[in-house]
């Protein structure tokens, strides 16, 4: 299966357009969670390798800026062709190294290659302006540039699409990068690259460095004069930390950080709508998602016939090898992942929670945990405030709408919220007044290339996606000009 999967998929550093060894020789294996087998050993980038990556993106800045916007939309427009043509194969690799379910996988591909097909029209349209100064008469020239060699960080768990979601405003803006994956799963983004080149994108432009040493790495190039923008996404702790990294040689920074999504189901809701969109909320990459729906809020009138409802579709997930067929619950992708969900749905129980459906790890190899639901989980348990990232529901009930806003806004995360009651002002209203970047106002799906995606609070500085996204990596510069 490995050796099918597998087949031509490089795993060295891409720098330069060039496939090299770690500086030192050094590698680490990539584990398939499915098994807690080996399934590639992969170059680990040192200080040294990811210098040499920025002194790759410098050299071709130039070049690459200085495109016509409609050559760099070619090439994204070319990129996404060329991943849809090799979408199973894609997925099927994402699903071997992250272990999502297939169908979930597959998805991360379409969603993944939409942000080239999305960016090669956005390419076209950076557009300034010109007015004239009321006071002087001089014109009033603004135009945006690409700021320059971008470093993106990208987490495990959706592989393809965070990077993508990055890679593809970049280069519409003429801005080269420098890619660290995660090392849970890097194989996506190396397999990435050779599409990327037959598309036509110009040695240098994209460099991937994975590596088991990226504090180091990602501060080395932090701090090098030629980096001028830093884009993270992953936990808030870290994000953090790089923001004060970032501060040493002001980077523009954008950040995509945690999130502790509540779930809000209202008196009036249509209760089966609520149902397949709290799945979709929920179960998402196993929950694995910072946008995962983490606590849901249900009105105290609905709540058993929504926790009925509920616990029937998760407890009919079939939970196995993410490549194999019928499966929608594949295993988390560490051990340490799955201790976390284990250490906290065992809190919540301990507490008071009752347990609906799952909340036991199976025997065997593999990081699985069971879709699982709980009920009367108390104020005190850990889930409320952490993020789970696993397949795991907490349900709470609520009285009035004004304690529902109160209890989800009460967390320092701010990145999307899901609500459902078929009352559209009560919608507005409500959605109005939630602390959140990101609304999903009777959907339990709210990310989508042409949509600002980021949130507030301690979710994250900028957006991703839409035009804002594209912002991120451009410069204003203004010209007061006579003519």
């Amino acid at each position: 299966m490995y050796e099918n999967l597998l087949a031509n998929v490089p795993t060295d550093l891409w720098i330069g357009g060039k496939w090299r060894k770690a500086s030192d020789g050094g590698r680490f294996d990539v584990i398939d969670p499915a098994t807690e087998k080996t399934i590639a050993s992969v170059a680990s980038a040192t200080v040294d390798d990811a210098i040499a990556a920025v002194d790759a993106a410098q050299a071709a800045f130039a070049d690459w800026a200085g495109r016509k916007p409609r050559e760099r939309a070619e090439i994204l427009r070319k990129a996404f062709e060329l991943i849809m043509r090799d979408a199973e194969r894609f997925a099927k690799l994402i699903t071997l190294e992250n272990g999502k379910a297939l169908p979930d996988s597959r998805g991360e591909v379409a969603y993944s290659a939409e942000f080239f097909r999305w960016y090669a029209e956005e390419a076209v349209r950076n557009i300034g302006q010109i007015s004239t100064a009321p006071a002087s008469g001089a014109r009033i020239v603004a135009q945006h540039k690409p700021a320059g060699v971008a470093v993106l960080v990208t987490p495990w768990n959706f592989p393809a699409a965070m990077a993508t979601r990055k890679i593809g405003p970049a280069l519409a803006a003429g801005c080269p990068v420098v890619l660290k994956p995660a090392s849970d799963t890097p194989l996506t983004m190396l397999a990435l690259m050779p599409a990327l080149e037959e598309a036509g994108v110009p040695a240098g432009v994209v460099n991937v460095i994975p590596s088991r040493s990226s504090g180091k790495v990602v501060s080395a190039m932090l701090h090098d004069p030629r980096v001028r923008v830093v884009s993270f996404t992953g936990s808030t702790e870290v994000g953090r930390k790089l923001l004060h990294e970032a501060a040493d040689q002001i980077l523009k920074p954008a950040m995509e950080l945690g999130g502790n999504a509540p779930f809000l189901v209202f008196d009036d809701a249509d209760i089966d709508a609520a149902i397949e969109g709290a799945m979709i909320a929920k179960m998402r990459n196993m929950g694995e998602a910072c946008t995962a729906a983490n606590r849901f809020y249900v009105h105290e009138s609905v709540h058993d016939e929504f926790a009925k409802k509920l616990t029937a579709k998760m407890a009919g997930l079939k939970v196995g090898n993410g490549l194999d067929e019928g499966v929608m619950v594949g295993p988390l992708v560490n051990k340490e992942g799955r201790d976390k969900v284990i250490e906290l749905v065992d809190d919540a129980v301990a507490k008071g929670a009752k347990v609906l459906t799952g909340g036991k790890t199976p025997d065997g190899p593999g990081y699985f945990y069971p879709a699982t639901v709980l009920t009367n989980v108390p104020d005190s348990a850990k889930m409320l405030n952490e993020e789970i990232f696993g397949p795991v529901a907490s349900i709470q009930t609520f009285k009035t709408e004004g304690e529902a806003i109160k209890r989800a806004n009460d967390t320092e995360y701010g990145l999307v919220a899901y609500l459902y009651t078929k009352d559209l002002s009560r919608g507005m209203r409500v959605s109005e007044k939630l602390e959140f970047g990101m609304i999903g106002l009777n959907r339990g799906l709210v990310s989508d290339p042409a949509a600002p995606f980021g949130g507030v609070k301690q979710s994250g500085l900028g957006r991703e996606g839409a035009q804002e996204g594209m912002k991120e990596f451009l410069e204003t510069q203004y010209v007061s000009v006579t003519w």
